[in-house]
């Protein structure tokens, strides 16, 4: 579960936060030094017209998409993941059919920021959820970049650069939205994509009709409108924390100031029952304390909880603060701080998943199995519930059932190295020494360690002795041969 994870833990458990420079460098060398296997555009003297098709970008999306799961943490905590991806289904409910899926994903990453990438994948970065104040907020601005997407104004600036080539689109896009400034990622990428990105930067009316479609994709969702003007609002008071290395929305998106007056003029004009809709914030509200607690610097987090009187927590405050003293090894408060959120919300999933998860930490597998199975039961689609539940039965010794289990957690995140690594060791443990090296092998792929993947797919190789086995070393093969790009 990518962006779940300290060094030697499951990526369901919190990760320390990666420094944003070597984020973005890291991305931007990707993309520099990404093989173009695939040529998908091509220019000669006899073209006149230089076309992007939508299979182009469909095609080229794909790469991108790969190309920032790889090297980006992505945050797939089933409750916040399960919740960006209902609120990108509502709004998608009110947008006319699009030649491809929208795939909305969330960054962990301190930076105020948000982009669509080709073929509709959008990225929120968690620091700009975070300052929101209403789920209406994050839905403006979520409505605002699926509106660049129908309107294919990546695609346009695209066709029009005449750029060329998976490589160097992938570099001048990654430029463009997550790089530039003094941090050095441009210079990763040389003059010639920094050049490109300039081409790719949304214009000025591009914003303006990208404000206004996705203004009418709002109000058809049932969102409150002015949560665009606010979203905008916002990130524009917060514009000093982010440095001149940081790209924020603000720099990728030009004209706020006088954007955000036009759009509030719009609103203005419309019906009360819409501007007066009312906000329904709660699962917002638990979202916002999963990353703050989990995903965001510990001192930071706890500034929150120290500038809020304890007579005015709420359920959801209580259980944050649980989560934010664990990561803080302070786990004598953190139980008694669990139990006190147990006892507010004694059957809700989240709180019976993150409380089991911390027993079983701790090592007390009897109320961590209590637990962990009551949120399986509840909630059978929360993949972190099943994955500790899973682990649980393993010590156990109950190994048919704990596969079963993390083979599931599987199914739902194919690609997560922490999955991949327990049920490797589920079924050496279990016997089973060819499955083991092979989920071995999985997650040494997904971790982009070459000679770790060597290693264990050598020895899956060895004890390879069924048909099965042969098919899965050729899954296998496939797998890596997408994956060996990132290592060049």
């Amino acid at each position: 579960m990518e962006g779940l994870v300290r060094p030697g833990e499951p990526k369901i458990a919190a990760m320390q936060p990666t420094r944003l420079s070597n984020i973005l460098l890291a991305t931007l060398v990707f993309a520099a030094l990404l093989v173009p296997a695939l040529v998908f555009l091509t220019a000669t003297p006899s073209r006149a017209i230089f076309e992007f098709t939508v299979r182009d970008e469909i095609e080229l999306g794909q790469k991108f998409n790969l190309a920032v799961r790889a090297q980006l943490p992505i945050i797939e905590d089933p409750e916040i993941q399960g919740y960006i991806h209902d609120m990108a289904n509502r709004i998608k409910a009110a947008m006319p059919p699009q030649p491809f899926d929208i795939n909305a994903e969330v960054v962990r990453s301190n930076m105020l920021n948000a982009f669509a990438g080709p073929a509709g994948y959008t990225f929120f970065f968690s620091g700009l959820i975070l300052e929101f104040e209403h789920e209406s907020d994050l839905a403006g601005v979520m409505a605002h970049e699926f509106a660049h997407v129908s309107q294919r104004h990546l695609a346009d600036r695209i066709q029009k650069s005449r750029i060329i080539g998976p490589a160097s689109l992938i570099g001048a896009i990654a430029a463009a939205f997550l790089g530039g400034g003094q941090t050095g990622a441009a210079l990763a990428v040389g003059a010639q994509a920094a050049g490109h990105s300039a081409m790719l930067s949304y214009s000025r009316e591009n914003e303006r009709e990208a404000d206004q479609v996705g203004m009418n994709y709002l109000i058809r969702a049932g969102y409150n409108p002015w949560g665009l003007v606010r979203g905008f609002q916002i990130m524009r008071r917060k514009q000093w924390f982010a440095g001149r290395d940081i790209p924020t929305y603000l720099s990728t998106h030009p004209g706020l100031p006088e954007r955000i007056d036009y759009i509030s003029s719009r609103v203005e004009l419309l019906p009360a029952e819409i501007r007066n809709r009312a906000e329904d914030d709660d699962r917002f509200l638990r979202v916002k304390m999963l990353i703050r607690s989990r995903y965001t610097d510990t001192t930071l987090a706890m500034g929150y909880y120290d500038n809020k009187p304890q007579s005015e927590w709420t359920c959801t405050d209580r259980l944050g603060n649980a989560i934010l003293l664990e990561r803080l090894n302070r786990m004598t408060e953190a139980r008694e701080r669990y139990q006190e959120a147990l006892a507010c919300a004694p059957n809700d999933s989240l709180y019976l998943r993150e409380s089991g998860r911390f027993y079983f930490q701790t090592g007390d597998f009897d109320r961590a199995g209590e637990l962990l199975q009551k949120a399986v039961v509840v909630n059978p689609r929360d993949a972190m519930s099943l994955f500790y539940y899973a682990r649980l039965l393993g010590e156990r010794k109950q190994f048919a059932q704990a596969l079963d289990y993390m083979e599931r957690v599987k199914q739902r995140l194919p690609e997560d190295p922490e999955v991949r690594q327990h049920l490797g060791r589920l079924y050496g443990n279990s016997g089973n020494a060819f499955q083991g090296h092979l989920q071995l092998a999985y997650a040494a792929l997904y971790r982009n360690d070459k000679r770790q993947t060597e290693f264990q797919r050598q020895q899956a190789d060895r004890l390879a002795t069924t048909e099965a086995d042969k098919k899965a070393l050729e899954d296998f093969a496939e797998a890596h041969s997408a994956r060996a790009e990132f290592w060049r």
